[in-house]
């Protein structure tokens, strides 16, 4: 080991092109990260905010909010079965906005939220004609006390203040009581018009005292309904937002192949390193040093030069987060960054490992020779 650390120090240089290339490996795995990361808060945002177990469609709509229906009969079935606690309403509209007194004619896409359970994070419904704004609006210039114009009949909506972390689809929501929801949706689609008591989905939140989990609760729901509803947990019915579960298959593939490229390139890079070695390592056998202690000195390198890698790596994506477009839906979740950047180490070692038969077999009396 001690021979490892010094030749890190005195040759740096040998390590430098291994090095580099860790750097942009990490650099693009931290962008993926981001991006999936911001893609998918940025979509989910008002599902995941839901306080309850199981969201309740019609079985028509295929999870689709805009498609689905679900009238006051409908939930009146959904009230009475086992296990159930409480149900909410939940309707949504996706339109553009203006603001009040406005010249310049910029639309804002917002995303239309009538509720009656308060999601967390979020007050209860407040009075008609107001509505909470998620902290996306204010990066449009929104700000509390503004009126927004929202949809062609420009139905005016006050931002009352504002929530975090509850969009939807990347558009900043707009949370408002159900009679202003269902105004503005009859208003800018007549043809998907919706009347008193109807809303588009049911928010459900489970019996504390059922022995019910939330997958048996949906099917219990469905069963009593006939087939009529389509019920999905909390997490199915994120996963099923348009294109959710598309681009995180996608985003994973692409890491996983990125995390393969740092084992490759350590691999290889010290493959040629022990190749370069085998006289050295030969004198070291002959001179008593066992093989274990050679193979943890080059795995000490691997993962010393992943680690410098990663600091690297990291402080570069810092600068690069300062200049990409706000428009870019990145996001650096901590928790996705260690596990990145443990990936990194962990490849990056297991790369430098791949040498370990090679050593084992380089024979003593090549040092003679």
């Amino acid at each position: 080991m001690r021979l490892a650390l010094l030749e890190l120090l005195r040759r740096p240089g040998r390590f430098a092109v291994a090095g580099g290339a860790l750097t942009l490996l990490v650099v693009l795995l931290l962008l993926l990260g981001g991006l999936l990361d911001g893609l998918y808060f940025g979509s989910t945002g008002a599902l995941r905010a839901q306080d309850g177990d199981v969201v309740v469609y019609s079985a028509s709509s295929r999870e689709s909010f805009l498609r689905s229906r679900i009238d006051p009969d409908l939930r009146a079935t959904v009230d009475e079965v086992d296990g159930v606690a409480a149900t909410g309403g939940l309707g949504l509209a996706l339109l553009g906005a203006e603001r009040d007194g406005e010249d310049d004619g910029d639309t804002i896409d917002v995303a239309v939220i009538g509720y009656e359970l308060a999601p967390r994070g979020v007050p209860d419904p407040p009075p008609p004609g107001t509505g909470w704004a998620d902290r996306r609006l204010a990066d449009d210039g929104v700000e509390q006390g503004d009126v927004l114009l929202v949809g062609p009949a420009d139905a005016p909506v006050e931002v009352a203040g504002f929530v975090d972390d509850t969009s939807y689809l990347l558009q900043g929501a707009l949370w408002v009581e159900p009679g202003t929801w269902r105004a503005i949706q009859t208003s800018a689609r007549p043809d998907a018009a919706v009347t008193e008591g109807v809303f588009q989905a049911l928010v459900v939140q489970a019996d504390p005292e059922a022995d019910l989990d939330a997958r048996a609760l949906a099917a219990a729901i469905d069963e009593a309904t006939d087939g009529v509803t389509k019920s999905l947990t909390k997490a199915e019915a994120v996963l099923s937002l348009p294109g959710t579960r598309q681009q995180n298959s996608v985003f994973s593939a692409l890491i996983w192949v990125a995390v393969f490229v740092v084992a490759l390139v350590s691999a290889l890079f010290f493959a040629l390193v022990t190749l370069e070695r085998t006289t050295l390592y030969a004198t070291l056998k002959a001179l008593g040093a066992p093989s274990s202690r050679l193979v943890f000195g080059v795995v000490v390198q691997a993962a010393l030069v992943a680690l410098g890698a990663v600091v690297l790596g990291g402080l570069l994506t810092m600068a690069l987060g300062q200049v990409i477009p706000d428009t870019i839906p990145v996001q650096f979740e901590p928790s996705r960054v260690a596990t990145s950047t443990a990936l990194v180490v962990l490849a990056s070692t297991v790369g430098g490992l791949l040498s370990l038969r090679r050593i084992i077999r380089i024979d003593p009396a090549t040092a003679i020779s």
